[in-house]
């Protein structure tokens, strides 16, 4: 006898086309930030794109609630649809706020850690968009959790460098502070991307 969540899989299977325009638009967004600090400040201007993105990272999210809002029967639990719209749209509002802080405090250039915690997003970006799509059929996604949680455990590594390189150097302190800002969500998307590899492996393991 079948599962009853495969059952209802059939019923509504929106959430999943949402899910992976989350990942599209996350992957681009990150791809946007990396591209940004690689060349700043000559690429000031993808703030305004990333931006967009992050505007697009809420359309999804709200469709995603008001769905939930008018229909009875989900193809997964409610709350592990709340749980991963919530940390898909955390990766975006995080990216874009490094953006916007590069904008804000006037940052001159890039100190050489934020452009490698960049790629580091941007690579667990990019496992989080191919490992949604396998959503569909609740199938394997250890590979992509596996690989997201070595890329966290990277990011934070490479942030405790760079905020001890703060305190090595006698930099004026409001820079120490703007910087430490700036780590500290690059390190928070890197961290909500790991959120979502999690909250998708409990949802396969659960529906499986």
């Amino acid at each position: 006898m079948p599962r009853l969540s495969h059952v209802f899989a059939v019923r509504d299977r929106v959430y999943f086309g949402l899910f992976e325009e989350a990942g599209q638009n996350i992957l681009q967004a990150c791809e946007l930030l990396d591209r940004m600090l690689s060349n700043y400040p000559d690429s000031k201007d993808l703030a305004r794109d990333i931006l967009l993105c992050e505007q697009e990272g809420d359309r999804i999210t709200h469709d995603i609630i008001d769905r939930l809002n008018h229909t009875f029967v989900t193809p997964i639990e409610r709350e592990d649809i709340l749980a991963l719209a919530s940390a898909l749209d955390d990766i975006v509002d995080y990216t874009e706020e490094v953006a916007d802080y590069l904008g804000l405090y006037k940052i001159e250039a890039p100190m050489d850690q934020a452009i490698r915690l960049a790629h580091v997003l941007l690579a667990a970006a990019r496992q989080v968009s191919e490992a949604i799509p396998r959503l569909r059929g609740f199938r394997d996604i250890s590979h992509y959790t596996v690989e997201i949680n070595r890329l966290e455990n990277e990011g934070d590594r490479i942030t405790r460098e760079a905020v001890a390189s703060l305190f090595d150097t006698g930099i004026d302190p409001m820079v120490v502070i703007r910087w430490k800002d700036l780590f500290e969500r690059l390190e928070a998307a890197i961290d909500a991307a790991e959120k979502v590899a999690n909250i998708l492996e409990g949802i396969v393991i659960k529906n499986s």
